[in-house]
């Protein structure tokens, strides 16, 4: 099977609290040559996706009191919610 283009797309929604939720997503498309590795192609679009729907939240994330004491209640030494907790 020939694929010319793949594309992605990741999206996540987050509890705020107080009936507010912060939803985010990122979708991605690129090029595939004759020969090159599709299902590598998408893997890497998918983290490229997650990461910068990462990097888009943690902002807000760290600003959110629910989301700090959601992960100071799941025994989390410090306040601050780190990106190893997704």
């Amino acid at each position: 099977m020939k694929f010319t283009t793949v594309s992605v797309s990741y999206s996540r929604k987050f509890n705020l609290g107080d009936y507010e939720s912060l939803e985010l997503g990122c979708s991605l498309w690129a090029q595939v040559e004759d020969g090159e590795d599709a299902d590598g192609i998408t893997q890497f679009l998918y983290h490229q996706a997650k990461a910068s729907v990462k990097q888009a939240a943690m902002p807000v994330l760290k600003a959110s009191e629910f989301q700090i004491n959601k992960a100071k209640s799941s025994k989390k030494v410090s306040g601050d919610i780190n990106e190893s907790d997704w």
